[in-house]
């Protein structure tokens, strides 16, 4: 069985070469790898030079985090210059879930300004968006909507449902990370979404609990571990069995919204 990793931070994943060896032997063919600023765009540009196996697919783009207005003419600059390379732009979007950000309405504005001047670069390249929409569900999907954008994915999504149906009713696409064994949140917006509208993906390297029963005898967890692009697997496993599905039957229907969405080659 064959799988894509929608959603990999491959800039951050430590001894990447044997991370890909791992991906590819287990049976990964293709990474959607993420950028979260100008120096990480640069590098996943190296990185898709460098390895070819399991095949590459770049996204360029600011994360909201990462929100910075004095990179964005330079972003913008180089997406332009690598559009052939490019399969999407992102992660961008809009990020208001810490107490911080949410009493700071000057950052926010950053975020916004970032978020629009993307979104309106890949309106006029006709490029699909990885769109990260924590705390700030509603106003990603209108200021998606707004730009008539034909291709989206909001990653990760662990929102409200009537905003998941709006997103829905658009034909965007939601993605679930390995957390969908645990999180309710995001099991809720998955059990709600059609699997012909989701993604799985790993966002590696982030650190997820353990998704086996503790063995524990006082009850404690089992120890996490930090993902990396093979661990796609991890949400196939979680995603069968809150959707009661095969994982070959899903897996050939995920794999498709994939290559549907990043253009990728069957």
């Amino acid at each position: 069985m064959r799988l894509i990793d929608t959603h990999a931070h491959l800039d951050h994943v430590q001894n990447l070469e044997a991370a890909l060896e791992r991906a590819a032997q287990a049976g990964v063919e293709g990474i959607v790898a993420v950028s979260t600023n100008l120096a990480a765009s640069r590098r996943n540009l190296e990185i898709k030079k460098t390895y070819p196996n399991p095949r590459l697919y770049l996204a360029m783009g600011i994360h909201p985090s990462d929100a910075d207005g004095q990179e964005l003419e330079e972003c913008v600059d180089l997406i332009r210059a690598h559009v052939d390379d490019l399969a999407a732009i992102g992660e961008i979007g809009l990020d208001f879930w810490y107490k911080d950000v949410k009493k700071e309405e000057g950052r926010k504005d950053e975020q916004r300004r970032v978020f629009e001047t993307l979104l309106d670069l890949a309106q006029e390249l006709n490029l699909p968006v990885v769109v990260h929409s924590r705390g700030a569900w509603q106003e990603c999907y209108a200021m998606v909507k707004e730009r008539r954008l034909k291709k989206a994915v909001f990653h990760w999504y662990s929102g409200p449902l009537d905003v998941l149906d709006k997103i829905l009713a658009k034909g965007y696409y939601i993605s679930a990370t390995p957390s969908l064994a645990y999180s309710s949140q995001l099991r809720e917006a998955v059990s709600h979404a059609p699997v012909e509208q989701t993604l799985i993906e790993t966002d590696c390297p982030v650190y997820y609990r353990s998704l086996e029963p503790s063995q524990d005898q006082k009850g404690e967890a089992s120890e996490g571990f930090q993902a990396e692009p093979k661990d796609v697997f991890k949400t196939l496993q979680a995603y069968c069995a809150l959707k009661k599905m095969e994982e070959e039957a899903a897996a050939e229907i995920l794999n498709r919204n994939a290559r549907e969405l990043f253009g990728i080659e069957g």
